[in-house]
């Protein structure tokens, strides 16, 4: 990844706690594409127990919860970590930006997915997988065109991470109402809709610009 000045808007990423785990990493032998695969990983988990959660009761559904829950975080420290130690940390490499977006879309898809074969709806998992990929599709179709990225929502990546996070967290809470999967299914369905809508909210935006100097 390289310092393109052209990076995701984020207030966590000035934070001290941000900056000091950032200096322990590029201190050591690891690297920001390492950083970049482990949230594949992450990812991977939880979706894997996003899936196992739909066919548990109890305690086992729970632990399954807040695993996937943990995960989706972790996932977006690891997007944190490694632009800062590549940038900040001066060890960007040359097949970087590969490894900067193609995590995020396997990550994506993985989690969506499998929350929604755990929720017996595939068709929503896989719509909200294919709505978020196609997000960051149109961003880098602006950058391909010579725009800076459109990190718009109201369905970017952080939004897309804290609106499952927070619903699952909810669905922990469901047995004292005696609900099942609500929560998660609302969580996902606004990831869905949200998600088509911010494509064609940023579609619109760089159709807007290329017309804007089409006419100059």
């Amino acid at each position: 990844m390289t310092d393109t000045g052209d990076r995701r808007p984020l207030d966590s990423r000035n934070t001290r706690w941000a900056a000091a785990i950032a200096r322990w990493l590029a201190a050591r032998s690891i690297t920001p594409n390492q950083i970049s695969m482990a949230s594949m990983a992450a990812a991977a988990i939880a979706g894997g127990a996003f899936y196992f959660a739909g066919a548990a009761v109890g305690w086992p559904r729970v632990s399954f919860l807040l695993l996937a829950a943990l995960f989706c975080q972790v996932r977006l420290l690891c997007n944190l970590f490694d632009g800062m130690v590549a940038i900040e940390g001066g060890k960007g490499e040359p097949d970087g930006p590969f490894w900067n977006e193609f995590p995020d879309r396997v990550a994506d898809l993985m989690i969506f997915v499998g929350l929604g074969y755990g929720l017996g709806l595939p068709a929503l998992g896989w719509a909200a997988g294919a709505f978020a990929v196609l997000t960051a599709y149109i961003r880098e179709l602006g950058r391909g065109n010579g725009y800076p990225s459109d990190f718009g929502g109201p369905m970017a990546k952080q939004h897309r991470m804290a609106t499952i996070t927070a619903a699952t967290l909810a669905t922990v809470l469901e047995p004292l109402w005696g609900g099942y999967n609500q929560m998660l299914t609302i969580g996902l369905s606004a990831v869905a809709i949200g998600a088509a809508f911010t494509a064609l909210r940023r579609a619109n935006t760089l159709v807007m610009l290329l017309r804007s100097n089409g006419s100059n």
